[in-house]
């Protein structure tokens, strides 16, 4: 493959303008050049793609996905490169792979395969690290997740969860015993630190933000709901603009009113749109694996025998799609909950932008938000 590639056309969504009819040149796996088009002499061998009429955005990324093509993380870690090969063509170019409630060690074999590193001649979504979702969950909000895994935080369970061994967030309910130690020692270990699977109130909520909570898992969902004299999380997170929230727009986890007022509360600079997807994602209907559990699925929902959901078979191409038609909100103002939210959230400067120097992952879009274009690393997955 070539080790560059020059785009000409489009309209770049920068940190700072929409630039229409721009040319980028990418080189080496990073953004070399990013300016207004003019006419000028190219190698007779560029590669070169016209994408007139799209939109280039920077890359997307998933902080909470499952697996998917009929593949779960949990009880097959040895998958993530293979899912992330063939979920590069719904326009998220970087993903955390996500382990949830499940056997000690399953954590510890996921980072293992991330440091493994992916097959020769391997490309696609690139796993940036991993998300633990779990143990350290409230019972009375467990979801989907096996109570019988469930733990109470414990640091000597936490030894190898850390930013230089390749978690990058962990999910756990800061009410438990012994929580708001886990969430300092994770933070001093590099992990960013979500709330969720909780019973907080505002106040554990308010005091957990302050231990170094930056993050919420899926608002809404397996934590208490809006009460107007016992607010809870969810509010908290609402109120606190520094606090990141992971929304899953599917219409089913959250109604579309729900939707419009964490819009409206927090804005793109403070939602991160993940699709939190199972196995079931890019498969028809039937049945599916999560975390040990059998989940049924059909077009739209993935529940286990109860009726609980069970994660979703959501895309971050149709989460766009359901803000800009819920929400009223326009494609450009959507992006950065796809982009520089996460990013900031796990602390990657080079992802999530359009800039000179940042990493050459971008999802090109048509005007309503089909994927056209996804190049990784500089190399086109989708075209």
């Amino acid at each position: 493959m070539p080790d560059e590639l020059y785009l000409q056309h489009c309209t770049a969504l920068t940190p700072f303008e929409t630039l229409p009819d721009c040319f980028i040149y990418l080189h080496g796996g990073k953004i070399a050049r990013l300016e207004p088009y003019r006419e000028q002499t190219l190698p007779l061998d560029a590669p070169i793609i016209d994408a007139a009429g799209l939109l280039a955005t920077p890359g997307w990324i998933d902080i909470q996905i499952n697996g998917g093509f009929g593949m779960d993380f949990t009880e097959n870690p040895e998958t993530i490169w293979e899912v992330g090969a063939r979920l590069a063509r719904t326009g998220t170019t970087s993903f955390l792979p996500t382990i949830i409630t499940s056997p000690q060690g399953t954590v510890s074999r996921a980072l293992e395969v991330l440091r493994a590193g992916p097959p020769h001649g391997w490309k696609g979504a690139r796993p940036l690290g991993i998300h633990a979702e779990g143990p350290f969950l409230n019972p009375q909000r467990k979801g989907a997740h096996n109570p019988a895994h469930l733990k109470l935080p414990d640091p000597s369970l936490m030894q190898d969860w850390t930013f230089r061994d390749g978690l990058r967030l962990a999910t756990l309910a800061p009410e438990l015993p012994g929580g708001l130690e886990a969430v300092r020692l994770l933070r001093t270990q590099g992990v960013a630190v979500s709330a969720g699977h909780s019973l907080a109130t505002y106040e554990e909520a308010e005091t957990a933000f302050a231990a170094g909570v930056t993050c919420v898992t899926h608002l809404y969902n397996a934590m208490p709901p809006l009460h107007h004299r016992d607010p809870g999380l969810a509010a908290a997170a609402l109120a606190r603009a520094e606090v990141k929230a992971g929304l899953i727009a599917d219409g089913i986890h959250c109604h579309p009113a729900m939707l419009q007022l964490a819009w409206k509360m927090k804005g793109p600079g403070g939602i991160c749109l993940v699709t939190d997807a199972m196995a079931a994602l890019g498969m028809p209907p039937g049945s599916y694996r999560l975390g040990g559990y059998d989940v049924t699925v059909d077009e739209t929902s993935a529940r286990l025998a109860d009726g609980t959901l069970a994660g979703s078979v959501l895309t971050q191409a149709q989460a766009l799609k359901n803000i800009m038609r819920w929400c009223g909100a326009r494609l450009e103002e959507v992006i950065p909950a796809l982009t520089s939210t996460p990013a900031a959230l796990l602390g990657l400067p080079g992802k999530g932008v359009l800039a000179l120097g940042a990493d050459a992952d971008l999802t090109l879009v048509s005007p309503d938000g089909e994927v056209k274009l996804v190049i990784i690393d500089g190399k086109v997955m989708k075209k």
